[in-house]
């Protein structure tokens, strides 16, 4: 098929990293998982610096602690606010660190702690749900796009369609509440709300991810994932989704 042809550097990556996450997803160990994340935290990481000009090289080292307290300290949500607390303090002390440097501690950083939250609350079953919604609102925008696609959705992402983008939410949100409602012990009516809501934010996690691109003038966040680009690049969606999943779960009481 030309669609498969065409795109052969990206299914075959896209296999690959589907493996990995299934053996980490079937493993479901605490650290592992942890380590697994942090891997993809730091190079996301990385990429976000590049996108925002923040080249300030101890950065790195704030958000190899971060990941490291993540995994100790309970509390995960309270971290963002005590990273950015350090930041702004060294920030006022040397004086010469990039204020655009509290932008990577936000994107990806926040995201990436949600995910772990998300983990570490609802164990392994949230986590592939969130798969399957972000994952199957791509896919199913890629191939609605494709076969209907007229009318552009925004400037921000000219590739995409409005009827990509709606063929994708409705896949990601009517597969996404039957896989929540049966991995969890959640209603269909919650799955139901917090998958279209989830599939929707992972929208406009790439759409964010795509603006930050052209915004830096480049194509893609990264070469870590041949026919991918950046692990931004494939992540972009779970950044905004894990936050809208962790929240509305807690919302609904569960």
């Amino acid at each position: 098929m030309k669609i498969i042809t065409d795109h052969i550097d990206r299914w075959k990556t896209a296999g690959i990293l589907l493996l990995v996450v299934s053996i980490v997803g079937i493993i479901d160990n605490n650290f592992l998982t942890w380590l697994f994340f942090g891997v993809v935290y730091l190079v996301a990481f990385y990429e976000a610096t590049k996108l925002f000009d923040a080249t300030e090289t101890r950065l790195f080292l704030y958000a190899i602690l971060l990941w490291i307290a993540a995994g100790l300290y309970p509390h995960t949500s309270d971290l963002l606010l005590f990273a950015l607390v350090v930041f702004a303090g060294s920030l006022a002390y040397w004086r010469k660190i990039e204020p655009q440097g509290f932008l990577p501690l936000l994107y990806p950083t926040a995201g990436m702690l949600f995910v772990w939250m998300l983990d570490l609350a609802y164990g392994m079953s949230a986590l592939v749900w969130m798969l399957v919604i972000v994952a199957l609102t791509d896919v199913g925008a890629f191939f609605t796009g494709k076969a209907i696609g007229k009318t552009s959705f925004c400037e921000t992402s000219p590739n995409k369609t409005l009827e990509g983008v709606a063929g994708g939410i409705a896949a990601g949100t009517l597969l996404g509440a039957w896989v929540g409602s049966s991995l969890l012990e959640i209603s269909f009516f919650a799955a139901l709300v917090i998958s279209l809501l989830a599939s929707v934010s992972s929208v406009f996690g790439d759409l964010f991810e795509s603006y930050l691109k052209r915004q830096a003038g480049v194509k893609d966040s990264g070469t870590f994932l041949p026919g991918h680009g950046g692990a931004l690049d494939r992540i972009d969606g779970y950044l905004f989704a894990s936050i809208v999943i962790y929240i509305l779960l807690q919302a609904f009481g569960y």
